[in-house]
């Protein structure tokens, strides 16, 4: 072999080299870890490396359509954006090693939108537009980023949490699957009219625990059950001669078949009932029974919610308990999100409240006076995780003063039994006092519109505290209709009160997202919580607050975090596109959240939000980096909206 041809093969050798080494490098992050090798193949060998200094801008609107995509191979990238005060420019994102730019752009062959400057020296690979087209073409992952972008990476976390549950149950199920692919294609009617006997014969011949009776169109008018039988074996009331229509439930809950087995399994829990009729166009067309949702689900959420809520003592409640840490990790393994997650949490630990209040009652005696159990905080939005504590109160009618106190003395030692009650159940009590045996939170209807009053037109730093607790309010137990007159009556006051929307929107922006300027995240310094970040003060608490305060300001009713950002994006009052930002970020933190105190239940250790982030993979460390910027997005709308 000559020199020149030798010289030649080693140059061949440090190319392959060179791109074996920069595959191997992407091959780290996301979406490129999810891509083929011949398509990272082909992405390396159109690339060229690219060297910016400390200072030099990278991609700027005025360049033009924008021709590369980057990917940061060295160094570090930031983004700016005329800041909405108009007092100059402002970081809106940081882009980090293995982390690509301007997707958005690029796929909507337009100018960028966003300056990106190199915060430091950097090197980037840079990908023509040509060849990023044919990428899409070829990489069906890398579409789908390019498409999508975080929401994308979220669904790779999501599947990552699926299969990891699921190893220890076997299998893979999904609490997103249609009724209409799981409910019945012939469900056993029956038409008024048809005998007991008859009926009992038919469902033992189709062995089904359900017959549904319908008029001459098909529509679903009643549901008779095998509890029902045994209800009327019980009763002594089993004429077999007698017609179903006085013995069968009539109007029975029905749900679209576009609904999902989460819906029905909600459903089931809420109005405890074991069947669900699948109805399109007002005919019936399916049944979705609870020994076929959790025959496919595994997750048997209606059972252990009907046994809290016929539990025959406090203790039994509290070894109730228990079984939801195993129900989250069963339900995680079926798709379920966070967001369902706190719901079906919030909704067995009502159960258990509702339970405590009724064994309370039989055990002390009736106080002969009705009562509204109110929740407040996260309770009260339907987010609480499994660490909680008590956030509690009691509303009551009185006529005057007089009488309020005596309803008063009547009721505080009933409650302060059922604050102890819940505090061995799990739910440990207030520190601050927000609990129902405090005499401050059990008063009438009157008194609580004088005590919210006064905070909304009084708004120094202890009633924006409780503003932050109170006004997230709902009722668990009771008549709930005083409960609906004290919410509609708070949202006039805050109409009404600028200076208090103001003052609240100022103290939403207290606790601010742990992205520092530069690269990484905020963490604490020193003692015990060194290297640690707040997942619920510094993450959830910025997207809580600011979907408070503009839900109040807009008269919206509903205290759910997610429900207010759709509610507002319905209103025209914040994009949908914001809103979904808002809802994808805090589904993310509230995941991790949900996903480390698992670990800790399972290590037997206290509870806590504090997250060393360097604990995190790549993937998740990046979205949740993510995550807290769309809360920095949340809290500079509302410095402008609020001119704060």
């Amino acid at each position: 072999m000559s020199k020149a041809d030798a010289f030649a093969e080693a140059g061949k050798t440090a190319v392959l080299q060179n791109i074996q080494g920069t595959i191997q490098f992407l091959q780290a992050f996301p979406p490129f870890d999810q891509m083929e090798a011949g398509h990272l193949g082909f992405l390396v060998e159109n690339c060229q490396l690219r060297f910016y200094a400390a200072g030099d801008p990278v991609l700027r609107p005025a360049d033009g359509r924008v021709e590369y995509m980057y990917v940061v191979k060295q160094g570090h990238v930031i983004g700016q954006r005329p800041s909405p005060t108009g007092s100059g420019m402002q970081n809106t994102l940081e882009i980090a090693v293995g982390e690509c730019f301007p997707m958005g752009a690029l796929v909507g062959e337009r100018p960028t939108r966003t300056d990106y400057l190199a915060a430091e020296d950097t090197f980037c690979l840079q990908l023509n537009r040509e060849a990023f087209a044919r990428l899409l073409g070829l990489s069906v992952p890398f579409r789908d980023f390019a498409m999508r972008g975080v929401s994308s990476l979220l669904d790779q976390v999501n599947q990552q949490v699926q299969l990891k549950a699921a190893e220890t149950l076997g299998a893979q199920y999904s609490l997103d699957t249609r009724l209409g692919e799981l409910a019945s294609r012939s469900p056993v009617t029956c038409t008024s009219g048809t005998r007991l006997r008859d009926a009992v014969r038919l469902m033992h011949e189709q062995h089904v625990g359900s017959l549904i009776m319908v008029d001459g169109q098909q529509r679903p008018i009643g549901i008779f059950t095998l509890r029902d039988l045994r209800r009327v074996i019980a009763d002594g009331s089993g004429d077999l001669q007698v017609p179903l229509d006085l013995l069968m439930i009539p109007d029975p809950f029905h749900l679209p078949p576009s609904a999902t087995a989460f819906d029905a399994a909600l459903a089931m829990t809420q109005r405890h009932i074991a069947h669900v009729c699948v109805v399109e166009d007002e005919r019936l067309v399916g049944v979705i029974s609870e020994r076929d949702l959790f025959s496919l689900q595994r997750v048997d959420l209606v059972h252990l919610a009907r046994t809290i809520s016929s539990a025959g003592s406090v203790a039994a409640l509290a070894a109730l308990r228990g079984d939801i840490a195993h129900l989250i990790d069963n339900m995680l393994a079926h798709g379920a999100s966070p967001a369902q997650l706190t719901h079906i949490i919030s909704l067995l630990n009502d159960h258990t409240v509702s339970r405590v209040i009724e064994l309370t009652i039989a055990r002390l005696g009736d106080p002969g006076v009705p009562f509204t159990w109110l929740v407040f905080g996260s309770e009260g939005r339907r987010e609480q995780t499994l660490h909680t504590d008590q956030d509690n109160a009691i509303l009551f009618e009185a006529a005057n003063q007089a009488e309020a106190e005596r309803i008063r003395q009547r009721l505080l030692p009933l409650a302060r039994e059922i604050n102890q009650a819940l505090d061995q159940c799990g739910f440990t009590l207030c520190k601050g006092d927000i609990m129902a045996g405090n005499p401050e939170l059990c008063l009438s209807r009157q008194e609580w519109l004088r005590r919210f009053a006064g905070i909304i037109h009084n708004p120094n730093p202890e009633h924006l505290l409780h503003s932050t607790i109170f006004f997230d309010l709902r009722a668990v137990w009771g008549p709930s209709e005083g409960c609906k007159v004290l919410v509609d009556s708070l949202l006039e006051m805050i109409a009404d009160s600028a200076l208090f929307q103001r003052m609240m929107a100022g103290n939403a922006m207290l606790h601010r997202p742990p992205i520092g300027r530069f690269r990484d995240f905020v963490v604490a310094s020193r003692g015990a919580e060194k290297d640690t970040l707040d997942l619920k003060i510094e993450g959830l608490t910025p997207f809580v607050d600011g979907a408070r305060i503009l839900a109040l300001a807009h008269g919206i009713s509903e205290s759910n975090t997610l429900e207010r950002f759709r509610l507002l994006a319905e209103r025209g009052v914040i994009e949908a596109k914001d809103a979904a930002s808002f809802e994808e970020a805090y589904h993310f933190i509230q995941l991790i959240r949900m996903q480390q105190h698992q670990l800790q239940e399972r290590a037997g250790k206290p509870l806590s939000n504090r997250l060393d982030p360097d604990t995190l993979n790549t993937l998740d460390r990046r979205i949740l980096r993510e995550s807290f910027r769309q809360a920095q997005r949340l809290q500079t709308r509302l410095s402008v909206r609020y001119q704060l």
